[in-house]
């Protein structure tokens, strides 16, 4: 093609070579990218180029790897009949000129790839790579291992040209071998190992033409000797191990006759590798695998080893076989399994030869009990048993034997081994009779490790020990067993006779006890298996040996304990149980039916049941209750004794600390509960204690609560028994003996007993009959039995005497519910006996923080169930109560799981010492005050868990108190008739006065309603939710109380009043529904319907005593609270405050005054002064105003008001009042009367410092009221205001204009009017009352900058047209006028204020004509600033009015879109963006095109802003782009694609962003289907570069199919911005150019650009000092060279001459 053919390729080739040392790795990158590409087109052409590039060498090119790697990838490419045998030898003695100059160098990328490109050279032509090599292979030539190199990488690359002229490699290299230095040997010897592996790929390949000639033997031979006798004894470690891989690959190719001779050398140098590193080892093992091949299982001729000379061999690589095993690091797995796998076929290439022997060889070294050998045996003998089973096959008694030998291994990893056997010889079906039960029992009994077996064994101090842990961890090991276990039951039929019933006698020993669930699985699997049916449990009936029917019941039983144990142990037991269910009596079989399930059901969803804390409680009573039905359905005597029996016998099974023993007490207990033989249950209840620990805290508890149950049957067998040990309680000689040696022993010992004794009294009273307990009770109090119970010291101990005192309670109130009531005698003793036990004592080293909250928790109940009980607390001991635990509110919240329960026993306690006291309504509605009191500190504390139980506390209090004293309900809750409160009969007592007292109702005084209400108000605005709903709770319940109570004499209410009060209440009932059901409701809204209803139900006594208290409410530590009381004050105020007297208004100003001066944060005290003012507005002012004169005037006596700390709250005061809408002018008037009041004497009229004062100001009234008076001016009162308000716009109007005049001053260094016009500002805002304008002014009024100044104008119109809509008119009038003034300062305040106010100018009428007619006159002013804001301005006006002023506003922006100042140009681009939203079509459309050109000029912007404006407002104006006008705005649209396209890249953001959403919009007018989808691609709204490019080749696909007469107009523009001043957008018009003349065939377009865009992008690429750019340009060049339109070039050659002389010139320029 003729365009083409002028390209200058190679040029451009070359230069994209010279970007291969560019700085930038992008630029590095993309010609590389480039070339690579380009190589597969015209191969020689590049590699041309690189020859003539490469002369200079690494010297005069920075980047020779780049060059080199290209030129491998060329040679690749190459036809063959493209091959210049002497071009491609040029090349070959660049690369080798280069490694023999810096053959130092041998890793270096360069070195690497001048490697690869002899070696692509050599897939072409290997004839004459091998002739270049060989000149350099010579001893003294310093790139000799430089050239060994490349032919190892040769032989690895093309083993199939490699191998033919293997021979002359040999030959050459083998003479140099002796003088090769040592350092250079491991090279050598790698070529040896990849020649081998070439030779045996191409035997492989080609075996018929793979025939070794005898030179190729000898030279093998040779080599062979070398590396075996001289190299592989290199002091030089990687030298060995070089050779040894060699020699490995080598010993399949030499002769028998050399191998044989050699073994006995070369064997101990490779296993003498084995003594490194893992790697090391597992290339020895690689050489050794191929070493034992060769030598044993050659088909040419016998063995070469015998079993005698391979016993080293194997004895040295089964310790290698614990390296996979042992292996901790993740990094060397994969190196260990690859180890492991190698060994495995080294032994199974011997056993294939040697099996017998080799089977001994293994056994012997089980039987040496070497631990690392005897699991390597173990694996071995694992691996290989199902690959040999044949030749083995009758060496099974021997392999029997051998395993059994090893059963007492304690080597973990061994046992792992072991068992992992044993289940391949159980698949072989070589476990029968007796020995395969042994086998069975070992892994069972490894099934049955805990990491408590792990921990026994880390403790252990013997260090053998430790090592024998290995690798292998118990849980590994158990895992493997029981997979194992469960493999052998479920897939080998034949095990089912020796796991039947063999495995039900696994679940008896203790041995085995952690892997019954295991066992009971496996029995499981057997039964849904099994193969003969019913004879499974008549076989069991027949064996002796396996266990009876109450052996497993006693032994699954007791294991049933922990759900939550691992393998769902208790759903594997109850399944079984089922299973072997008719084993036991007939009748029981239906029972276990329907009661299994139910059980299983409770323990299937374990992480359900973690979510009950009492799940365990419970689960052991119904394992208990199972029990007990179990034994009455039974009915047998002698089976339940026979029962007992076992169970007192499997006592051996657990240990002590074995939470399984309390269980199985309790077990016994249920079952002597259930016997009649006296005899038998003394001495079962004997065996019990003493085969119980009673140091353990679960045994302990289990025995009592065993006792417990057995004393429900036997009471005086049970008490006796308790008797006896309480007497010989530290009798026995050892006991007395070591006492005289440790007080500590007797200490723990004596503390275990009497704690174990407490709690069998404790639940021998529980279980006991009601009818029968009195007595003993008595007895055991009576006579200070129980007393020496109490001398305990440790937590442990502590908790358990509390606990048994806490259960006498109990039994005494379970006998007075069921009928047969009694006191408790020394009740008031037991109190002070748990008060003493709950203390910490500071000689007590046992206790810890938890347990000692555990020992008060549990103190606490007991103390509630001891109040509750008859006689009643005295004043002395209910108070005494109450100090020691009242404290415990304070306690830190962690733990949680300890702490709440703690705090939850106190609230009940203190609910009963109120429901149990007091001996009528009165008295207790004292002792509730009393309480609540008390709890106040908490109430308001500062700790948020404190405060929620006080919250708490006092609700539930109020809660029993109303059951009681108002619902009727007696003491202990009940309602209606009961036993334990005598109902009343209103109409035979007549009169409710003439009752006795203990009927008398407390009265609505007695509850002090004000002080309670304003106590837990600040509450109801709690941060805490929790908090908030209490206390409105709280409320709630003080007045439903209230109202429930009868009123005091002489008090008349109507029943509007009453109606109205409930209505309240049903209110706040309302509120407390809302919270409990909907969190998310507005706390605010909350609170003040919570204050609403206060406001009906409070009395006017209440009223003023919560008016009265309110301040330290308002001081609450919690600022929402406090803000909540304010708030409270003022509603009731508004509201009520007419029923206030002048004192009560003092006492409460009083109160108010006193919380603003002890408020500290700022907020609150602004509150509470609008609190004051609200107590002035709607009660007395001047009362008000001489408690805050009067207050104000006693601190300038005492206190130096300048410097407190926080200011002066009575300042604070005063600002308030003068802002107050109401009370300014009241307070100005009180000020004026109060100075008028106060005379000043003078003594001297010329010296007032000297002037005496009278003793009517001695109380500082005077000073207070001057300070008010000067506060008040500044706070703007409306004496100053009134005459402000009157000429407000335009005082208003003139102070914008001096703005700008003082600004206009401030450039000539004049900065003192400024501030003080600020002043003035200042003033008059606070004057006024316009605060917003005073916080922009006190924001932006001294910054100087133009932009900024004009800014503070903008915002100070529009604060005004929001707060001032009114005054807009007046001001808009004056400032028309002031648009026409002299000073340029004044007209830009104006413009700027008038352009503000056009906003809010909807309703002026007229005047908006004038504004807009002054607007468009101005258009023209000198001043740029008065430009820009009159146009914005006139954008601004309201939508309704716009329309009218479209066509003249759009005039006025295409005259300023030409403007000489750029800000005004961007201000008309940003307001034809906005009036383009509204405008219609007529008025746009006779200015389409001259804003569409206007804009296309501005598109090209250095400013980022102008750039994305121009371009959005562009896709703006495609809307109006139809009709007539459609055609000729598709013209100025296809004039803009191509800068829209070269901008979706652009270096700012917004920019993209409009480009894109512009092309969106102008793709429907092209009317290019594809384009329209090419806009919803990801690479269109990607930012990454490469989805760019990729846009941009897939739209110059769109542009060349569609629109082919546009491409001209299109690669115009596109090359125009060559030049942008944008590097990133000349790289992308280059990339745009490059894909549209890639993808066209016109030839027009072809030959006006292609050689231009070429050149031009060779001379960028060249030139550019931008990376972006030169990478670009290698990426867009390869785009052009690789088109089908380039087709010319790939012809074309490089003059090698001419080039060398241009590389020549260019050098020496």
């Amino acid at each position: 093609m003729a365009s083409s053919t002028s390209i200058p390729a190679p040029e451009a080739v070359q230069v994209l070579l010279s970007l291969l040392a560019d700085d930038s790795s992008s630029v590095r990158e993309a010609s590389m990218s480039s070339l690579k590409d380009l190589s597969a087109l015209n191969p020689l052409l590049i590699l041309e180029c690189c020859a003539a590039v490469s002369r200079g060498g690494r010297r005069r090119f920075g980047n020779m790897a780049g060059v080199f790697e290209v030129m491998a990838f060329g040679v690749r490419a190459l036809d063959k009949r493209d091959v210049d045998s002497a071009f491609m030898a040029k090349l070959a003695k660049i690369a080798t000129a280069e490694m023999i100059s810096s053959s130092k160098e041998l890793n270096s990328d360069w070195q690497r790839a001048a490697t690869s490109l002899l070696v692509a050279i050599g897939s072409h032509l290997p004839d004459l790579v091998m002739e270049e090599i060989f000149l350099h292979l010579s001893g003294t030539n310093s790139a000799l291992q430089a050239m060994v190199q490349i032919l190892a990488e040769f032989a690895s690359t093309n083993p199939l040209l490699f191998i033919p002229r293997w021979k002359g490699v040999l030959s050459r290299i083998l003479p140099i071998l002796g003088s090769v230095r040592d350092i250079h040997r491991a090279i050598f010897a790698n070529a040896f190992k990849c020649w081998c592996q070439a030779a045996w790929q191409y035997s492989i390949d080609f075996p018929s033409q793979f025939l070794q000639d005898g030179d190729v033997m000898s030279f093998l031979n040779s080599a062979f000797e070398l590396l075996l006798r001289v190299w592989a004894a290199s002091r030089d470690l990687k030298v060995r191990v070089a050779s040894v891989e060699a020699l490995g690959q080598m010993v399949g190719l030499i002769t028998r006759t050399q191998l044989k001779a050699a073994l006995p050398r070369l064997v101990p140098t490779i296993l003498d590798l084995y003594k490194k590193d893992q790697d090391i080892s597992f290339l020895a093992t690689c050489s050794l695998h191929n070493l034992l091949n060769a030598s044993l299982l050659s088909e040419s001729g016998p063995p070469m080893l015998d079993f005698e000379d391979l016993t080293l061999i194997l004895s040295t690589l089964l310790p290698v076989i614990s390296i996979h095993s042992e292996s901790q690091d993740q990094s060397d797995f994969s190196v260990g399994l690859k180890m492991y796998n190698e060994v495995q076929h080294c032994f199974l290439a011997v056993g294939l030869v040697y099996p017998d022997d080799l089977f001994l060889f293994l056994v012997n070294k089980c039987r040496l009990k070497e631990e690392v050998l005897t699991f390597g045996a173990l694996c071995v003998l694992k691996h290989l048993l199902p690959r040999l089973s044949e030749a083995w096959h009758g060496k099974i008694p021997l392999l029997v034997e051998a395993v059994k030998s090893l059963f007492e291994e304690q080597n973990l990893g061994v046992r792992k081994a072991l068992s992992e056997l044993i289940v391949v010889m159980a698949s072989h079906c070589y476990l029968v009779g007796s020995s395969g039960e042994l086998f069975i029992e070992y892994v069972v009994r490894h099934c049955a490790h805990t990491d408590k077996y792990r921990s026994d064994l880390e403790i252990t101090p013997n260090k053998r020990t430790e090592m024998k842990i290995g690798a292998v961890t118990p849980g590994e090991l158990r895992a493997v067993c029981e997979k194992g276990l469960l493999l052998v039951t479920i897939t080998i039929p034949e095990m089912e006779h020796i796991l039947w019933p063999f495995l039900l006698r696994m679940i008896i020993p203790r041995t085995y006890t952690g892997a019954v669930a295991t066992v009971c699985r496996c029995i499981s699997e057997l039964w849904r298996h099994r193969s003969y049916g019913n004879d499974m449990l008549s076989e069991c009936k027949t064996r002796p040996d396996i266990p009876t029917a109450q052996e497993l019941l006693a032994r699954l039983v007791v294991l049933l304990h922990d759900p939550l144990a691992r393998e769902q142990l208790a759903t594997q037991i109850l399944t079984v149980l089922c299973l072997v269910a008719p084993l036991f009596p007939r009748n029981i079989n239906l029972f276990w039916q329907d009661e299994i399930p139910k059980m299983k059901a409770y323990v299937c969803d374990t992480e359900d049941l973690k979510q009950d804390p009492s799940y365990q409680d419970t689960w052991d009573d119904m394992i208990i209750h199972f029990l007990a039905e179990s034994l009455d359905v039974i009915q047998d005597a002698d089976w339940v004794m026979s029962l007992g029996n076992i169970f007192a016998k499997h006592y051996e099974l657990y240990t002590s600390d074995d939470e399984h023993a309390g269980l199985l007490h309790r077990c016994l207990g249920i079952l002597l509960q259930r016997v009649n033989d006296r005899a038998y249950v003394r001495d079962k209840i004997d065996w019990m204690y003493k085969q119980a620990n009673i140091a353990i805290p679960t045994n302990r508890l289990g025995l009592a609560k065993a006792m417990g149950l057995v004393a429900a049957s036997h009471l005086d067998t049970v008490l006796d028994k308790l008797k006896d040990i309480l007497d010989n309680v530290g009798q026995s000689i050892f006991q007395r003996i070591l006492s005289l040696f440790s007080d500590n022993f007797r200490t723990e010992e004596s503390d275990d007993i009497h704690a174990a004794l407490a709690l069998m009294y404790g639940y021998a009273a529980k279980y006991a009959p009601s009818t029968v307990i009195e007595a003993r009770i008595n007895a055991l109090i009576g006579t200070n039995m129980l007393s020496r119970l109490l001398h305990v010291r440790h937590p442990i101990a502590k908790q358990a005497v509390i606990t048994a005192i806490d259960l006498l309670g109990n039994a005494v109130i379970n006998a007075a519910e069921s009928g047969s009531p009694f006191p408790l005698k020394r009740r008031d003793q037991l109190l002070d006996f748990i008060l003493t036990l709950m203390g910490r004592d500071d000689n007590d080293g046992f206790a810890d923080y938890n347990e000692l909250l555990r020992t008060q928790a549990l103190a606490i109940s007991a103390c509630t169930t001891l109040v509750s009980v008859e006689p009643k607390l005295t004043v002395e001991t209910r108070n005494h109560v109450m100090k020691a635990t009242l404290g415990f509110f304070a306690i830190q919240n962690d733990p949680v799981d300890v702490v709440n329960p703690l705090i939850n026993n106190l609230i009940t306690l203190l609910c009963a010492i109120l429901l149990t006291g007091g001996e009528d309504g009165r008295s207790r509605a004292e002792l509730l005050l009393l309480i609540l009191r008390q709890i106040d500190q908490f109430v308001s504390s500062p700790v948020e868990y404190q405060r929620k139980r006080g919250c708490l506390a006092v609700h539930e209090m109020l809660l029993k108190f109303r059951m009681v004293c108002v619902s009727g309900y007696c003491a202990l809750g009940c309602h209606g008739s009961c036993v334990h409160n005598k109902q009343i009969d209103h109409t035979l007592y007549g009169n409710f006065s003439k009752l006795p007292s203990a009927f008398v109702l407390p009265s609505r005084e007695a509850l002090c309603l004000g002080d309670r209400v304003i106590m837990y108000l600040p509450r109801c605005a709690d941060t805490n939710s929790d908090v908030r709903k209490i206390s409105a709770q709280i409320l709630d319940q003080l007045f439903s109380i209230s109202l429930s109570l009868p009123k005091p004499a002489g008090f008349s209410i109507s029943a509007e009043d009453i109606e109205l009060s409930y209505i309240a209440l049903s209110s706040l009932g309302d509120v407390i529904a809302i919270l409990r059901n909907d969190t998310s409701i507005d706390p605010s809204e909350v609170f003040n319907r919570i204050v609403s209803s206060l406001c009906v139900l409070l009395t006017k006594d209440e009223l003023v005593a919560m008016l009265h208290g309110c301040s330290a409410a308002i001081c609450d530590k919690i600022k929402q609270s406090a803000e909540g009381a304010i708030q409270a004050v003022i509603e009731l105020v508004t509201k009520r405050g007419s029923e206030l007297t002048e004192i009560d208004i003092s006492r409460t100003t009083q109160s108010l005054i006193s919380a603003t001066v002890h408020a500290t944060d700022k907020h609150l005290r602004v509150e509470t002064l609008g609190a004051i003012a609200s107590l002035a507005e709607n009660t007395s002012p001047k009362s008000v105003f001489d408690e805050v004169l009067a207050t104000a005037g006693r601190d300038t006596v005492t206190k130096d008001i300048s410097r407190l700390r926080g200011g002066w709250p009575m300042q604070d005061a005063f600002y308030a009042f003068s802002q107050h809408m109401v009370l300014s002018a009241l307070f100005l008037e009180h000020l004026i009367s109060v100075l008028s009041q106060i005379p000043i004497l003078k003594s001297d009229a010329d010296r007032v410092e000297d002037s005496q004062v009278d003793n009517y100001t001695e109380d500082g009234k005077l000073e207070a009221a001057i300070l008010a008076l000067t506060a008040f001016f500044k706070g703007g009162g409306k004496v100053g205001k009134r005459a402000v308000e009157q000429n407000y716009a335009s005082v208003l109007s003139e102070l914008m204009l001096l703005l700008g005049s003082c600004h206009g001053l401030t450039y000539s260094g004049q900065h003192g009017p400024l501030r003080n016009l600020l002043t003035a500002f200042q003033a008059f805002c606070e004057c006024v009352g316009d605060l917003e304008m005073g916080k922009i002014l006190a924001r932006d009024g001294e910054l100087s900058e133009n932009e900024r100044w004009i800014n503070l104008i903008g915002d100070l119109a529009g604060c005004i047209s929001i707060k001032r809509p009114k005054e807009v008119q007046n001001i808009c009038l004056f400032l028309n006028k002031s648009l026409d003034r002299q000073q340029k300062y004044q007209r830009e305040a104006a413009a700027a204020a008038l352009s503000e106010f056009v906003r809010y100018s909807g309703g002026l009428g007229s005047l908006l004509e004038q504004m807009v007619e002054v607007l468009c006159r101005r258009v023209t002013d000198e001043s740029s600033t008065v430009r820009r804001f009159c146009l914005r301005g006139l954008v601004q006006i309201p939508l309704i009015h716009i329309s009218k002023y479209t066509t003249q506003i759009l005039g006025v922006i295409l005259a300023l879109l030409d403007d000489s100042d750029e800000s005004v140009q961007l201000t008309a681009v940003s307001c034809l963006l906005m009036i383009l939203e509204s405008s219609p079509k007529d008025a746009v459309e006779p200015i389409l095109l001259n804003l569409s050109i206007r804009l296309r000029n501005l598109q090209t912007s250095m400013n980022a802003k102008m750039r994305a404006s121009s371009f959005a407002v562009f896709g703006a104006l495609s809307n109006y782009g139809v009709g007539a006008l459609k055609e000729a705005f598709v013209e100025q649209v296809h004039a803009a694609v191509p800068r829209l396209v070269l901008h979706l890249h652009d270096e700012d953001f917004s920019v993209r962003l409009a480009c894109r959403n512009t092309l969106k919009r102008v793709c429907p007018l092209m009317e290019i289907e594809g384009l329209i989808a090419l806009v919803n691609t990801h690479s269109f709204l990607s930012d990454h570069r490469s989805d760019y490019e990729d846009f941009l080749r897939d739209i110059a696909k769109q542009f060349i199919q569609h629109l082919p007469s546009r491409v001209d107009t299109y690669m115009a523009s596109t090359v125009q911005a060559f030049d942008a001043p944008w590097p990133i957008i000349q790289a992308n018009a280059m990339y745009m150019c490059g894909s549209m003349l890639s993808l066209s065939d016109n030839q027009h377009i072809l030959a006006d650009y292609h050689t231009q865009v070429f050149g031009m992008l060779v001379g960028k690429m060249s030139q550019s000092p931008d990376a972006i750019v030169r990478a670009t340009c290698s990426s867009a060049l390869g785009l052009l060279l690789k088109s089908s339109n380039s087709c010319s070039w790939r012809a074309v050659h490089l003059d090698r001459e001419d080039s060398t002389i241009r590389n020549h010139d260019a050098e020496s320029t």
